[in-house]
């Protein structure tokens, strides 16, 4: 069995993660929340939401999985036996959230791509915000089969992309953030000279930092903060235990993980100035939605005609657009196929990278339902279901698992390990953990259940509801059935003479039983 993987610095690590976190929502769905939400009162309760929530949750994955070396399956099976279904289920869900995450990646691809046709639509807004349903002969509805050639050939791009970055698990991994963590910040930073130096660009700043005082009344603004912090972090979707897994003995983890999630906050801003600011020099302030994929292929094509009479300099900046959402998609793209990829192969004590050819290779054939024509429909009702309702109650069992079912003060113990003088206080660990993220994640379900139920009758998006049934609740079912499925599996494994690893928190764990690869072995029990 080979060595973990090891990332080769903390610096990595770090870059790693933040490249994780920092994806397609810091660039398109915070700055339409903000517009929503009076601007600065979003930005204040969506800090809140990170301190209470975020920060902690983010903590206890690394925590947890630096001390097992172990992915997402069997660091729960570590915390108790009971809780690896959760573990599965984070894997399972991740593995759903990635099929569909790769198409959105291929259609910024090909918005790249065809950029330079911006340059014949100066002044057109119309004409841009038709772009993307010209490239993508999408219906915006259960209808056409049909797949594109051009979305085809993007979406072999991006998963070609996602599995030479990752394919040699964090020691590739490690070469590649060095750039594409950098790299868009860059590109949001020119961004966001141009668009502070238009005229109108101060309306538009104004209103992403003023607070309207107002809006705090808006229990939606609550949800939403609560929601985007949750989303954004990486947090219970097997990447942060895989990435914790790779993580020396000697790693900071209260330090580190207050770098990454202000990082995780600071391009999210820098994302807002860009939008507000350039929505404000275009006179387009009010058409900002917390509408990602309407925001990214609609409404910022008609910003970027009206950027300035030079249609070749307006198609520049559109190529910039793009290639700074290719930069985060890609990290987020690969960051999720890695934690699945590290779960499995340590559950099934199979290399990872044959693990990663095959999630990349099944992820890939499915992932050809959203390269149609009915594509972007199919893509909205399982991106609902997946996020709305797994997701957060994934977050639920997980809280309870750690907080409940588990000597809490020995996560907190792992968390403070290295930590001299910045430490994380118990009472504020424990609290997150064991009441107020899983009050806070059961609020934001059931707020979400009761527009799904009662403000839309049962209905998501007026899709048909065989289709809703098929991509949404089947979807979730198989999430939750997965933990229960993979145990009838290992059982039969079994009786053919497979043995699970003995995962104890206290002894550490065998150097010969740990899949991957790691620099220093660990001590046998």
């Amino acid at each position: 069995m080979e060595k973990r993987g090891s990332w080769g610095s903390r610096l990595t690590f770090i870059l790693a993660s933040v490249g994780s976190a920092v994806g397609l929502g810091n660039a398109w769905r915070f700055p339409g929340l903000a517009a929503k939400h009076g601007g600065g009162t979003f930005l204040l309760v969506y800090l809140v939401a990170m301190l209470v929530m975020g920060v902690p949750l983010f903590m206890m994955e690394i925590a947890i999985s630096r001390k097992l070396r172990k992915g997402a399956i069997e660091s729960m099976r570590g915390i108790n036996k009971k809780a690896e279904p959760i573990g599965w289920a984070a894997t399972s869900n991740a593995f759903v959230i990635v099929t569909y995450y790769s198409i959105v990646f291929a259609w910024v691809i090909l918005m790249f791509l065809n950029s330079w046709r911006f340059a014949s639509m100066t002044q057109d807004g119309e004409a841009a915000s038709n772009l993307f349903f010209e490239l993508t002969k999408t219906t915006g509805a259960i209808e056409g089969s049909d797949i594109p050639g051009a979305v085809l050939a993007c979406a072999l791009a991006a998963w070609g992309l996602i599995f030479i970055c990752i394919r040699n698990g964090a020691s590739s991994v490690s070469k590649v953030v060095k750039f594409t963590v950098f790299a868009p910040v860059v590109l949001l930073l020119i961004m966001a000279i141009k668009g502070c130096t238009m005229s109108g660009a101060g309306a538009g700043l104004a209103k992403l930092f003023i607070p309207d005082l107002a809006a705090f009344s808006d229990p939606s603004l609550w949800v939403d903060a609560i929601g985007q912090v949750f989303y954004s972090l990486s947090i219970m979707m097997a990447i942060m235990f895989a990435y914790g897994s790779y993580l020396g003995d000697d790693a900071n983890i209260v330090v580190d993980s207050l770098i990454i999630s202000f990082s995780d906050m600071a391009v999210s801003v820098l994302s807002g100035i860009v939008m507000f600011s350039t929505m404000g020099g275009t006179g387009m302030l009010d058409k900002i939605t917390d509408s990602g994929v309407a925001t990214a292929f609609i409404v910022y094509p008609q910003a970027i005609v009206h950027l300035t009479n030079i249609g070749w300099l307006n198609a520049l900046f559109g190529a910039i657009f793009y290639l700074m959402l290719i930069t985060l998609a890609i990290d987020s793209a690969f960051s999720i196929v890695e934690g699945i990829s590290a779960a499995v192969s340590d559950k099934f004590h199979l290399k990872p990278k044959t693990v990663t050819i095959a999630v990349c290779s099944i992820a890939g054939l499915i992932s050809l339902v959203y390269c149609s024509q009915a594509g972007l429909a199919w893509l909205d009702i399982v991106d609902n279901w997946t996020n709305q309702i797994n997701l957060i109650i994934i977050g639920v069992l997980e809280c309870l698992a750690v907080g409940w079912a588990f000597n809490l003060e020995k996560v907190h113990s792992e968390i403070n390990r290295n930590t001299k003088k910045l430490k994380a206080p118990y009472w504020w660990f424990a609290s997150s953990v064991k009441v107020v993220s899983p009050v806070l994640l059961i609020v934001l379900f059931v707020w979400n259940m009761i527009v799904l139920f009662s403000k839309n009758g049962g209905s998501y998006g007026g899709y048909p509801i065989w289709a809703q049934v098929i991509a949404g609740w089947a979807v979730s079912c198989l999430v939750f059935l997965s933990g229960f499925i993979a145990k009838a599996v290992v059982s039969k494994m079994k009786k053919k003479g497979f043995v699970e690893d003995n995962i104890v928190w206290d002894k550490p764990v065998a150097a010969g039983k740990l899949s991957g690869s790691t620099k220093k072995k660990s001590k046998k029990k």
